[in-house]
């Protein structure tokens, strides 16, 4: 599943928020050392990690690919 981000980046904990998978940013820390979360292939608990437009990122059972905004200034 593609997942558009209009800025140059977005972290982890707003992706969680943003996809449903958590409802607040409190609950990303406890999630996030409870399940497996892969970010291109490498298991990743950093609440705060950068991800980037075409970064693929492996949730349970989904896969969702980050793609930029065409109309995002560079």
């Amino acid at each position: 599943m593609d997942v558009r981000i209009e800025d140059g980046y977005i972290t982890l904990g707003q992706l969680l928020k943003r996809l449903d998978i958590v409802s607040s940013g409190g609950e990303v820390k406890a999630y996030l050392a409870g399940r497996s979360v892969r970010v291109n292939g490498e298991p990743e608990q950093r609440r705060g990690r950068k991800l980037v437009p075409g970064d693929i990122l492996v949730i349970g059972a989904k896969t969702y690919r980050l793609v930029g905004d065409e109309h995002a200034t560079p």
